[in-house]
């Protein structure tokens, strides 16, 4: 009879466990997509409205913090989407944008194991590197700078967007991260 009450109560206590981390994983997953909108949002709102040279690139952000946690082909079809939406602003380079950011999102997914973790400065290196990748493909698939321009823009200009796109997505990572934690604990 004791042994019964011991695996009845054994289960309800896994039971309860199993709610809790399926609440946990729900507002986690809220967090997550309330994030991916925002950026959007502000990726079509902010960024025009500042018009800097030097722009923060809030899309790569965006399917960077995805191919964190997709596979790689759910990132590269995330990517495309997005790259889609982006590229219906601009008919000229329409395509470009796809392309990139499906490239970025799938390459950022398939190295998550090697480059993404707790450290900031790793966490940095991600974005500027991924934020500098796109920039070089989309670059070279809209055909619009030649030459010099095209060397100023890749090697000048593509990294101090990503510079400060890392700079953007590790306050955005820091200010994300205390809500996950407050969730887990």
């Amino acid at each position: 009879v004791w042994r019964s009450r011991h695996v009845d109560v054994t289960a309800r206590q896994a039971g309860v466990g199993r709610l809790e981390e399926e609440a946990v994983s729900r507002s986690r997953g809220v967090v997550f997509y309330g994030l991916l909108c925002v950026l959007i949002a502000m990726h079509f709102t902010v960024r025009p409205m500042l018009g800097w040279r030097v722009n923060v690139d809030f899309l790569v952000l965006s399917v960077l913090i995805i191919a964190v946690r997709a596979r790689p082909g759910i990132a590269a079809v995330c990517g495309f989407g997005l790259g889609l939406m982006a590229d219906s602003l601009t008919p000229a380079a329409f395509g470009a944008g796809a392309l990139a950011l499906t490239v970025v999102g799938f390459g950022a997914s398939w190295l998550k194991s090697a480059f993404f973790a707790d450290n900031a400065g790793v966490n940095a290196a991600f974005v500027f590197l991924g934020t500098w990748a796109f920039d070089a493909v989309f670059l070279l698939a809209e055909h619009r700078v030649r030459g010099w321009e095209l060397l100023a823009q890749a090697l000048l200009w593509a990294p101090l967007s990503a510079a400060l796109t890392a700079v953007v997505g590790i306050a955005v990572l820091g200010i994300v991260r205390p809500l996950v934690a407050a969730e887990r604990g």
